[in-house]
């Protein structure tokens, strides 16, 4: 399944991993790699994570605390955010 951003969402996503590198070296890429792979179980199993609404899910981030707030259409993903478990919320990714 598909999954589009625009540019605004690729660059908080960039500023999350700068502050993740100056916090511990290689963090950052760290949690680029996990939000690449969380990405990746969603486009593969969407309907698989924990429902929000009928359509809206959230996909829990293994090693960091994000979740990935994100709704199913017909036939890509839309309107995917992020979510820190400290109750931070923001956009990531929406179409």
């Amino acid at each position: 399944m598909r999954i589009r951003f625009l540019e605004i969402a690729e660059i908080e996503l960039d500023q999350a991993i700068e502050y993740y590198n100056y916090e511990s070296p290689g963090l950052g890429d760290a949690f680029l790699t996990e939000t690449l792979k969380a990405l990746d179980r969603i486009g593969e199993f969407p309907e698989a994570w924990h429902p929000l609404s009928a359509r809206t899910r959230r996909c829990q981030m293994r090693r960091f605390p994000y979740g990935i707030i994100y709704q199913v259409r017909q036939d890509e993903i839309g309107r995917v955010d992020k979510e820190s478990d400290t109750g931070n919320r923001g956009e990531l990714f929406w179409p």
